[in-house]
């Protein structure tokens, strides 16, 4: 006897730990992360340890930023027999970075089949900066099998470096012609931007046999300043006594439609190099490259004044909040002063990531990764942004491209989603709803309460889907999806209207609906029945009674004991979830005895109308506010 005691026990909790998961999985569902964490952990609680509800319980507290939580069932389910899925190992990584646990994330990473790299305090950092739903990036069509990189626009012109010249000098690096300097022109048709007639820069004395590039020109479009291998007097390779032959910056001015008055700035050195130029806003300063004495590093980046006669200040260089001890490059600096660079001395993707600073306008600023697109795990380089502040360039070796080097355009794209929250019975506003965005994986990326006047409002990224959830307090909640568009600022108006759970005397939920001649509990009916467990809840001195009602098939005696029983499981199920006992003081079918329509014995109805009759009701007996 006691052995079939125990086994029916056994059966008894198995069975309700499996109930208990379905009701979560409907919650999973409905993006409902804490609730069904709850019947997850409770499934937990009566011997539920498989793989998938530990790992369920990892999503939960994931998607829901819990990061700690996250990591503590992740690791359990590590720990089952089935361990943790390649999706769910990526989950558990970014946990484990997020509550600073690097070195455990590191060892989890490298169980992935595309792992690599490390995972420092300082990676980590910059791998949270990545920003691929925030920007759309395109390969450029003037593109070739060689290198193209160093983007810069000046009116209509697109002027960049190209190792395209097929019939000139090979650079023995690698393999390539030597790089000139080309122009394209920038045609706006119906909003679409194209940039097309590559042709050399126009000038007869700028592209030599050797590597120009990197450019800068002035908002005048009269001067520019470009990068340079070091030549002689007969534009021949000229060397220090190691055997390298360096960059150096030149200046050229724009006469009658022609780039002509070549000159060597006065602070170029035989013996290191300086490059890649780039002009404050205000035109007053150069910033460049340069691997000069004194620096931090391989290469970092200085300034130089540019005096009003037209001659220079001493460089000066841009100090540690800049430059490291790695390679510091191709510095730009945008209408509002913020100075873009690449370096690989920072904790990065991979090689060269482009970063950006403040330190123009704050000198307490740090440096901070622009993150994927930007960057990759290749060399990106080679920034520039217009002044829209919204649309730029930037250069790549990534895979996928054209050739070696290529240049990639960008565009930053935002659109807005807002909104009221109304009570969908009174249509009066919904202060402090709770309204949280959910994004195509399944995780909460933004909650916010509505203001005073019902209102919401998020910012989020073009063509990507969502989903909008609506909850509060003694309401039912609501989930509306949303697709966003390519359109930059379009606002998508989305209103919500909660239904009120209390309504007049009563809770109202939708039917509950038990198997035939049952009268247990179903994970759907369980589902509703939250709703009743959440408003007692809420409102910690509400009292109530609970009456089941059937229609008027079956014989009267078989309905008043069914729907007795259906009562008091109901009942039985809110003590179940933590409800004083006090608080429900009857639980009574009365079969068929309260129809509310004609439908009585012998009376021919439809099923709608016999449905209206198989109902339950929530009774609230007292005054609880």
């Amino acid at each position: 006897m006691k052995t079939k005691i125990t086994l029916l026990l056994f059966v008894f909790s198995f069975s309700y730990s499996f109930s208990q998961k379905r009701v979560a999985d409907k919650f999973f569902k409905d993006y409902a992360y804490i609730k069904a964490a709850e019947f997850y952990e409770s499934a937990v609680k009566k011997g539920d340890s498989t793989t998938y509800t530990l790992a369920r319980l990892g999503d939960c507290y994931y998607n829901n930023l819990d990061s700690k939580k996250a990591a503590h069932w992740y690791q359990l389910a590590a720990e089952s027999e089935d361990g943790l899925s390649n999706e769910n190992i990526y989950k558990y990584v970014q946990s484990l970075r997020s509550i600073g646990e690097y070195e455990k994330a590191e060892e989890w990473l490298q169980k992935l089949p595309e792992a690599k790299g490390s995972l420092s305090k300082k990676n980590h950092e910059k791998l949270m900066t990545l920003n691929n739903d925030t920007v759309n990036i395109y390969n450029l069509e003037l593109n070739t099998k060689n290198s193209d990189f160093g983007p810069y626009v000046t009116g209509n012109k697109f002027v960049f470096s190209s190792a395209k010249n097929n019939k000139g000098k090979i650079y023995e690096w690698n393999n390539e012609p030597y790089l000139d300097l080309y122009e394209a022109k920038i045609n706006v048709e119906n909003g679409k931007k194209t940039i097309g007639d590559v042709v050399p820069i126009t000038s007869s004395k700028i592209n030599t046999s050797f590597h120009e590039s990197s450019v800068a020109i002035t908002k005048d479009g009269a001067t520019m300043y470009f990068t340079r291998n070091n030549l002689n007097k007969r534009d021949k390779l000229d060397y220090d006594k190691e055997g390298t032959s360096h960059l150096k910056i030149y200046k050229a001015t724009l006469i009658n439609g022609q780039w002509d008055n070549i000159e060597e700035l006065s602070f170029n050195d035989d013996v290191y190099s300086s490059g890649h130029p780039a002009l404050s806003p205000d035109e007053k300063t150069l910033y460049f490259t340069s691997d000069r004495p004194g620096g931090y590093g391989f290469t970092d980046i200085y300034k130089v004044a540019i005096l009003p006669n037209g001659t220079y200040g001493d460089p000066v260089n841009m100090g540690d909040k800049i430059n490291s001890i790695g390679r510091e490059m191709f510095p730009f600096v945008a209408k509002d002063y913020t100075l873009y660079f690449s370096s690989d001395g920072y904790a990065n993707l991979g090689l060269l990531d482009i970063y950006k600073s403040n330190l123009l306008n704050d000198n307490s600023s740090e440096v901070k990764n622009l993150g994927a697109p930007f960057n990759s795990g290749y060399d990106d380089f080679g920034f520039f942004l217009n002044d829209d502040n919204k649309t730029g360039y930037f250069s790549s070796n990534r895979p996928g491209g054209k050739g070696y080097d290529d240049i990639y355009g960008f565009e930053k794209c935002k659109q807005f989603i807002s909104g009221k929250v109304f009570d969908k019975k009174t249509n009066e506003l919904l202060t402090d709803a709770l309204i949280e965005l959910v994004d195509a994986t399944g995780k909460v990326v933004e909650k916010i309460t509505t203001k005073t006047d019902g209102s919401y409002f998020f910012e989020v990224n073009c063509e990507k889907k969502y989903v909008l959830r609506g909850s509060k307090n003694d309401y039912d909640d609501e989930l509306k999806d949303v697709l966003t568009t390519s359109s930059d600022n379009k606002n998508i108006e989305i209103d919500l209207y909660l239904t009120p759970l209390i309504i007049g005397d009563e809770i109202v939920i939708n039917p509950i609906f038990f198997d035939f001649d049952k009268w247990n509990i179903r994970p759907d009916a369980a589902y509703e029945l939250e709703h009743i467990v959440r408003v007692l809840k809420n409102n910690p001195k509400m009292i109530i009674k609970i009456e089941s009602h059937t229609d008027s098939r079956g014989s009267d005696y078989y309905n008043e004991i069914l729907s007795d029983k259906r009562a008091k499981s109901t009942r039985d199920y809110i003590f179940s979830r933590d409800i004083d006992v006090n608080r429900i003081v009857s639980a009574i079918g009365y079969g068929e005895k309260q129809l509310v329509n004609k439908c009585s014995n012998g009376i021919p109805c439809t099923e709608r109308e016999h449905q209206e009759n198989r109902r339950s009701k929530f009774i609230i007996i007292n005054d609880y506010k």
